[in-house]
């Protein structure tokens, strides 16, 4: 038995998920780059765990832990866009 701790792999692919607004569809997924098919089938299981589900449910929460641990599993970096506002844009108001 090793104890050296394995290195992380590096991401095979990115994807965005971005919240639309609270009119449905609410989100799409977007690969800007990585394995077209990894890309796809995270697409397909990350919509079906957030469609008609509003950024604002509770269900959210959830759904979105879910999505992170998928992609953490397939070696897929995410980047949500929630259409919050950050502490920077704040500091502009």
């Amino acid at each position: 038995m090793s104890n050296v701790a394995a290195e992380p792999e590096a991401p095979r692919a990115h994807a965005r998920i971005v919240y639309l607004g609270p009119v449905a569809p609410h989100w799409e997924v977007y690969g800007d780059w990585g394995e077209r098919q990894a890309l796809d089938e995270f697409r397909t299981r990350a919509l079906a765990r957030l469609v008609l589900l509003p950024r604002d449910d509770p269900q959210f929460r959830r759904n979105k832990e879910r999505i992170n641990r998928d992609a953490e599993r397939e070696l897929i970096s995410i980047e949500w866009e929630l259409g919050l506002p950050t502490d920077d844009d704040a500091d502009e108001s």
